[in-house]
């Protein structure tokens, strides 16, 4: 099992990221049962979010634990000035677990360390987003039947896209090649290349976006240029729409590519993408509430092989 939290994907190790994805096997064959009943489950969201705050509250509700929390911090004491530390320590009196998405980098790793609660980390800034990554790698296993010697290509906002930063390191135990597509303004951070070579994990950096990347590519990760990371509006004008991927891009690419995009898109996939059999963004997000049912088994110390089994 994690230890209890789940503050960043360098928490799990190589073993812990394939029973998860076992145990999203599981719950995606049967995802209602009722291993969280009696449990309460917080939902702390500082910055919007629509897809992982549903999914995570469905998680819970398949598997019959109840839900308490906020989408909107300007409704709770936060907004009279409560410190972050005392909403996580008035939470943990009511909650068995806490799903915390902050606009703050390190603030889940600082709620994991004044509570004795579980704590998942739902998105820091652009930091971490470990539940993201998981569903990531889910999706990939199921499409390509294997993680090892993928390759992959990120295309957009590699420098601000937590999901790109927590699936590299993800990523990292099975031997992947990366290509990074980005204009130089939202190039893949230092740290990330420097990680990368620390693993001995093969990149190579472009700044075309077209069909010849595409063809060595089993893995198209798609990401949309994140105005609100912005503090130049004028930064994200010039870039926002600097890579489009259209179908008929996708000719002569490989029988096995498939695309994925944390979601919400913008413009940076066409919708004439949805009909072709590679785009696989809507399915990969269905994955995400068998991955987070997972999770948060995980982290509670609950046995998946145990248990009320019976649908809810």
């Amino acid at each position: 099992m994690l230890r209890r939290n789940l503050v960043s994907i360098e928490d799990c190790s190589k073993d812990d990221i394939v029973r998860i994805l076992d145990n999203t096997a599981k719950f995606e064959e049967n995802p209602n049962r009722g291993l969280l009943k009696g449990k309460v489950v917080a939902t702390l969201f500082f910055e919007p979010s629509t897809r992982t705050r549903l999914s995570f509250e469905t998680a819970v509700n398949r598997l019959d634990g109840r839900v308490v929390g906020f989408q909107d911090p300007s409704t709770t004491s936060s907004s009279k000035g409560e410190t972050l530390k005392d909403t996580i320590l008035m939470v943990s009196n009511y909650a068995d677990a806490i799903i915390m998405r902050h606009y703050l980098e390190g603030a889940a790793r600082y709620a994991s360390e004044v509570t004795k609660v579980p704590v998942v980390n739902a998105g820091d800034g652009a930091n971490q987003h470990p539940s993201q990554t998981l569903l990531d790698m889910y999706s990939i296993r199921k499409t390509q039947n294997r993680l090892d010697g993928l390759t992959i290509t990120m295309v957009g906002d590699l420098k601000y896209g937590r999901t790109v930063h927590s699936l590299i390191v993800g990523m990292s135990h099975f031997l992947p090649k990366f290509h990074f597509v980005a204009p130089d303004e939202l190039r893949m951070p230092d740290e990330q290349k420097q990680f990368c070579d620390q693993h001995g994990i093969r990149y190579e950096e472009h700044t075309t976006f077209g069909e010849e990347v595409i063809r060595e590519s089993d893995i198209l990760y798609m990401t949309r240029v994140q105005r609100e990371r912005f503090t130049d509006l004028m930064e994200y004008e010039r870039v926002k729409n600097v890579y489009i991927l259209h179908n008929r891009m996708l000719e002569r690419s490989r029988p096995n590519l498939r695309i994925l995009h944390p979601l919400p898109r913008v413009n940076e996939i066409a919708y004439d993408v949805d009909d072709n059999p590679k785009a696989y963004y809507i399915q990969q997000a269905r994955n995400g509430v068998y991955t987070r049912e997972a999770i948060l088994c995980d982290v509670l110390g609950i046995d998946v092989g145990a248990g009320d089994f019976e649908s809810i």
